[in-house]
């Protein structure tokens, strides 16, 4: 950890992995290199894919990177998805498409394991839960930092006891999925704003906090340092960048004055995930929760939309601090954030 920790001391400012595209190995490489730390999403992707994007980071020998990885969770009863799959009918009748099978996979957990142990990058960061504490250690053993994302206290109380090296603690007010551990909708995502989530965090662990929610500009930064962070992590921010592999209707409708603000939402996924609000959200309120199932399910309606250019039926994952995303390139965001 201290090396990492002595990296971000330098530059605080941690590029969030955006699973689904956006996050590519031009970015992180172009982030790095500025100084930030970058991450490749491993999430949506086998193993071997995985794999290939870290082989493309070999285009920079020596240049540190993190790799982040979903924690799955167990299986969805079918029954309680018939009444919205049938829902999703009339979305998918005037997009031309079927909806796809809900269907439960662990994202190839086991695999990337093996991969990430074989080849340990500088971090490996946990989202949607915490791996049991063998896991982490020979994570460790093998070289790596160990995160998780965690949204409450016991949260981080939990990953502190099983042997986490530092905390991404996300506030409410972060783009695309929540990294809640619990799929209990009636649960819900808690809302407490950053700043005080760090402060009630920190009065359960002493361990590193990485921030992330809604930071897009230096004093945000600053505003997250002060709180007790020692870095911050950034993904909305970075989605307009050119290195960003966003869909460009995607990166277009954070600017388009259509979309005045952003919203919590199960209907895409099945699990929290804030985006700007569209026709979708609107439609489906309320979406049981299902992941990974509903995320299959509604993959061919969201291809086929982004395909068709209706951005009201696409998934256009954003942070609360969206409008100041800039087209400038990644260096150029993280001098911005960092004050370099």
């Amino acid at each position: 950890m201290p090396d990492v920790l002595q990296r971000l001391a330098r530059c605080p400012v941690v590029v969030a992995p955006m699973a689904g595209g956006p996050s590519t190995a031009g970015l992180v490489l172009a982030a790095s290199a500025a100084g930030a730390l970058g991450f490749l999403a491993a999430g949506y992707k086998t193993a071997a894919a995985m794999l290939a994007e870290m082989d493309a980071m070999q285009a920079s020998p020596g240049v540190p990177f993190g790799i982040n990885v979903f924690v799955p969770g167990p299986p969805t009863d079918p029954a309680a998805l018939d009444g919205y799959l049938a829902e999703l009918g009339q979305d998918a009748a005037a997009l031309g498409v079927a909806p796809g099978q809900p269907e439960w996979t662990d994202d190839d957990w086991d695999a990337k394991l093996a991969a990430l142990l074989a080849r340990p990058p500088t971090v490996v960061s946990f989202t949607f839960g915490c791996p049991e504490p063998p896991i982490i250690s020979a994570l460790r053993a093998a070289g790596s930092v160990v995160w998780v994302t965690v949204t409450t206290p016991g949260e981080a109380a939990l990953a502190a006891s099983r042997g986490a090296d530092g905390l991404c603690v996300q506030g409410p007010e972060a783009g695309a999925h929540r990294g809640t551990f619990s799929t209990d909708r009636d649960a819900g995502p808690p809302g407490v704003p950053l700043r005080r989530l760090l402060a009630d965090v920190a009065a359960v662990t002493s361990l590193p906090l990485i921030a992330a929610g809604a930071i897009m500009n230096r004093q945000d930064v600053t505003s997250a340092l002060a709180a007790g962070a020692v870095a911050v992590q950034c993904g909305t921010a970075f989605l307009r960048c050119p290195e960003s592999g966003a869909h460009p209707l995607h990166k277009a409708a954070l600017a388009d004055p259509q979309f005045p603000g952003t919203a919590v939402t199960w209907a895409f996924t099945g699990r929290p995930a804030r985006g700007l609000v569209n026709r979708f959200m609107l439609d489906h309120p309320d979406a049981p929760p299902g992941y990974p199932e509903l995320h299959f399910a509604t993959r061919p309606l969201r291809a086929a939309a982004a395909a068709a250019g209706d951005t009201g039926r696409m998934n256009l994952w954003a942070g609360e601090g969206y409008r100041a995303a800039t087209t400038r390139p990644a260096a150029a965001v993280v001098a911005l954030l960092s004050g370099g």
